[in-house]
């Protein structure tokens, strides 16, 4: 019979020592993302993956925030981010910093994120629930990575993209 590990056969690590540890060059950039619940979500992700940091921007939530900490469980303890005004100065601090900046949009060129090769120091922005990453900040990206989609729907959930992305990226690296 399969058995679920337990909390301990886990081998988790603690505050001290995750931020300590190794981090994968990834910066998350969330441009505008208005659901505190979203931005939980994605701590938590960004701390699953161990990725480098997360960049809020704009009207994109902060810690400290219960609705943000509910989903988040306890990842805004662990996860290294950053608050910015304004998402185009994120951009321009991370490409002055040698990384390679991909908006997650639809566009008429984007590339299909199975087929993009994702290598290196890497940001990922992702933009606004209703109105996507802004316009002006997909001119700044070196490109644009699409999620495949079949149904009738034409968008996934942030955090929910956030976690397909990072899995591909890891998936990749291996």
């Amino acid at each position: 019979m399969n058995q679920k590990l337990s909390m301990s056969d886990l081998g988790r690590m603690d505050t001290s020592d995750f931020k300590q540890s190794d981090k994968i060059p990834i910066v998350i950039i969330l441009d505008n993302v208005r659901s505190l619940h979203n931005v939980g979500s994605v701590f938590r992700t960004a701390d699953a993956f161990r990725i480098e940091a997360l960049y809020l921007c704009g009207i994109t939530g902060t810690p400290p925030h219960k609705e943000l900490h509910k989903t988040a469980l306890g990842a805004t303890d662990t996860v290294n981010w950053k608050y910015y005004d304004a998402t185009i100065d994120a951009i321009n601090e991370l490409k002055s910093n040698g990384y390679h900046i991909y908006c997650i949009e639809q566009t008429q060129q984007s590339t299909m994120l199975h087929q993009t090769n994702l290598n290196g120091k890497l940001a990922f922005v992702f933009g606004n629930e209703v109105a996507g990453v802004s316009d002006d900040i997909i001119q700044m990206a070196e490109g644009c990575i699409e999620i495949p989609q079949f149904g009738t729907k034409h968008s996934f959930n942030v955090a929910v993209t956030v976690g397909m992305i990072l899995w591909e990226t890891f998936r990749q690296s291996k």
